[in-house]
């Protein structure tokens, strides 16, 4: 199935879905039940790649995450399958040359459709650019719905803020300025949580602006077992004043040993084991519209570490019973 975007067009490639298949009754695995996505398709989880590292190219980082789809994809196939309802694969959006904005705005299309049609989409990073044009899609569907001020809440376990001056060019490190801005000129609340952030990454001049912006902000060096309650009540907080929850994990949040394969390794960061309570809550709030996870970069994988780890979140966020 190709996607419907003109330079951004990609062929669906079901090949990457393969693995071991036991012969016992309800042992199926992930490549056994993903389905290509038919446009009569009954609602469930639509994996969606975008591939991109153009803004991570702009924004001087480690090109390579354009590739992380297919690696995620492969990474998931063997993974044992514990949904109800069905998983489909939607294919790519891929951005050409520097074409950022195009394949933005691609994504942003085949997102308010799938959400349009109940889907949940995961979308499959990519830079975290993808980020910009996860929002457009959840933004353009709650205003196509006829939702004059949606709260949406944005939900971002990160080391960064990503809350560059996009004035000086867009990139992997500015969508939710970005996002900001959009908000600004719709009349919409910004709602904005950074989990896992790194002080030792962001320049004062982005605390002063995530300040401005009433950022919800949680660094790494708090996320402790003896604190993770504590973090869980506040995040909960933070949900409550949401309509639409927009997640999206940026992986140099984990450590570099758990996630080698990114843009920016992380000297600390934050644990799956830590992380994953957290996802649960936010998978089960019932307000979860949308998910992405960016900057799987197989190039500079380790054992694909990065990829198992995105893999395991995915599966996550995926369980439905």
């Amino acid at each position: 199935m190709a996607i419907n975007s003109k330079a951004t067009a990609t062929e669906l490639d079901m090949s990457l879905w393969t693995g071991r298949t036991d012969p016992e009754p309800n042992s199926e695995r992930w490549h056994q039940k993903i389905q290509p996505l038919s446009p009569t398709a009954a609602p469930g989880c639509a994996l969606l790649g975008f591939e991109s590292d153009a803004g991570v190219a702009r924004n001087q980082g480690r090109t390579g995450a354009a590739q992380g789809p297919s690696a995620l994809r492969k990474a998931l196939a063997p993974l044992a399958w514990h949904r109800t309802g069905p998983a489909y694969d939607a294919g790519n959006v891929r951005c050409e040359g520097d074409a950022l904005e195009t394949a933005q705005q691609a994504l942003a299309d085949r997102l308010a459709a799938l959400i349009k049609a109940e889907h949940f989409p995961v979308v499959l990073g990519g830079g975290h650019e993808v980020a910009y044009g996860s929002w457009l899609g959840l933004a353009q569907h709650l205003a196509d719905n006829g939702e004059k001020a949606p709260r949406i809440g944005i939900i971002n376990f990160d080391a960064h803020f990503d809350l560059r001056d996009p004035s000086h060019v867009r990139s992997s490190g500015t969508p939710f300025t970005q996002i900001a801005d959009e908000c600004a000129k719709r009349g919409w609340p910004f709602r904005y949580a950074c989990l896992g952030l790194s002080r030792a990454a962001n320049t004062r001049a982005l605390f002063s602006r995530a300040a401005e912006l009433g950022v919800m902000v949680r660094e790494d060096r708090e996320f402790q077992p003896a604190h993770l309650e504590c973090i869980r009540r506040d995040l909960e907080r933070f949900m409550v004043r949401c309509d639409h929850l927009y997640l999206t994990i940026d992986l140099d949040v984990l450590p570099a040993g758990e996630a080698p394969g990114v843009s920016a390794p992380a000297a600390r960061g934050v644990s799956l084991a830590l992380i994953e309570p957290l996802l649960e809550a936010i998978r089960d709030s019932g307000k979860l519209r949308l998910a992405d996870l960016a900057e799987l970069n197989p190039d500079h994988d380790i054992d694909s570490r990065t990829a198992r780890a995105a893999a395991r979140i995915v599966f996550q966020l995926a369980l439905d019973t």
